[in-house]
């Protein structure tokens, strides 16, 4: 089928009307879209610039949440440092109690019938013989002897006398005496409980030749529960140590590195040292008496001791506090730059591919205006046409 023959002036039309057509489909779709450049085929250049853009934003935000992450682990650590603060305090407040608390010595007088001298011997004395056991405890020290006349053996009131003062010294001290009355009297100046036993390989022996009935004393005054108290608070601060962690890391215990980068590259950084803020750390808060019988709160210098290194702990927490709330402010800062570097880059890539609506909008009614047109002008060239077409009526 052969050609249509169109004249010029109706082909000059046409080719207008579909030049109008196809820009007025692609206003209608960058307006429906929101793009003026969806593929390469639009715009080379643009287009993988614009996804060079996006794909670094997208990068940084990747960096923002471990950032954020960051952020939460410290938080944490501050958390951390003020409830032991809190500790610390309680501590120093038991310590100044104790302080205040004045040791009452604790004294065991005997009882018994017959005023002894201090030669009396002590297998003389009733139910006890040589081979027999002595056995004083003070607080939380027991220490025994046999009655005897060898070695690391007494056999008289003077060498057991002797003997007490010479084994019971230091943090549990006692003193024996004969009093007025011929009584053997016991003095723990450390205000703790004393008690006396004899037995014979293992079959209790009675005393009260030697202290009557009366073997044990607990009218001291001491300073024992305000040094449980101390431990307890101590421990704690060691517990709450090790829970102030977050996601797995814990800048509490010495051992943790926290590394934050801010940027793809890992060229830009912040190490954040953890330290061990424990009473065996950094703290360097020492617990008072064991299980041997020491008692640091003894004496009152001790004590006092005790208070100053609590304030040197304080300060030591105070001055890691404000490490690490350098250290937040430096990764909150990097956030807010990395917001707006991602807001800065992405506005960039909008810039080279997003549509501006208002001129697309401007376009289609502009387009639309002049597809009206082209219809009447197409219309006028064919009259042209038309007019050969009346020669022949």
């Amino acid at each position: 089928m052969a050609d249509v023959v169109l004249s010029g002036a109706i082909r000059s039309n046409l080719l207008s009307m579909q030049n109008t057509a196809r820009m007025l489909d692609e206003s209608q779709l960058r307006l429906a879209t929101g793009l003026k450049v969806r593929s390469a085929v639009d715009s080379p250049t643009s287009f993988f610039t614009a996804q060079g853009l996006n794909n670094r934003a997208s990068d940084l935000n990747n960096l923002l949440d471990s950032m954020g992450q960051a952020v939460q682990t410290l938080e944490a650590a501050d958390q951390g440092i003020k409830s032991i603060l809190k500790l610390v305090d309680s501590m120093k407040s038991v310590a100044n109690q104790a302080l205040e608390t004045k040791v009452k010595a604790t004294v065991l007088t005997g009882n018994q019938d017959t005023a002894l001298t201090g030669g009396v011997t002590l297998a003389s004395l009733a139910a006890l013989a040589t081979g027999h056991q002595i056995t004083i405890t003070v607080g939380e020290v027991t220490n025994n002897v046999t009655i005897g006349t060898g070695a690391a053996q007494v056999s008289t009131i003077t060498e057991l006398m002797a003997w007490v003062g010479a084994t019971f010294n230091g943090d549990e001290p006692l003193a024996a005496t004969l009093n007025a009355d011929g009584q053997l009297q016991f003095t723990a100046a450390n205000g703790r409980d004393i008690a006396i036993s004899a037995n014979n390989s293992g079959t209790p022996v009675s005393l009260d030749a030697l202290v009557g009935s009366r073997i044990s004393a607990t009218d001291g005054v001491n300073r024992d529960k305000y040094e449980r108290d101390f431990n307890n608070l101590r421990e704690q601060i060691d517990q709450l140590a090790g829970d102030a962690s977050y996601k797995g890391v814990n800048l509490l215990k010495g051992n943790d590195l926290l590394s934050v980068f801010f940027n793809t590259e890992q060229t830009s950084q912040l190490d954040i040292q953890g330290v061990s803020l424990t009473p065996d750390g950094a703290l360097n808060i020492a617990e008072v008496g064991n299980a041997s019988g020491d008692h640091g709160f003894a004496a009152d210098a001790a004590i006092k001791a005790f208070v100053e290194s609590l304030n040197s702990a304080t300060n030591a927490l105070r001055q890691q506090a404000s490490t690490f709330g350098a250290n937040l402010g430096v990764v909150q800062i990097r956030q807010d730059f990395t917001k707006s570097l991602i807001n800065t880059l992405q506005s960039g890539a909008s810039s080279l591919v997003v549509a501006d609506t208002n001129e697309e909008g401007a376009k289609m009614l502009a387009l639309q205006t002049r597809q009206q047109l082209g219809t009447t002008a197409l219309s006028l060239a064919n009259q042209a046409e038309q007019g050969v077409l009346r020669l022949f009526g």
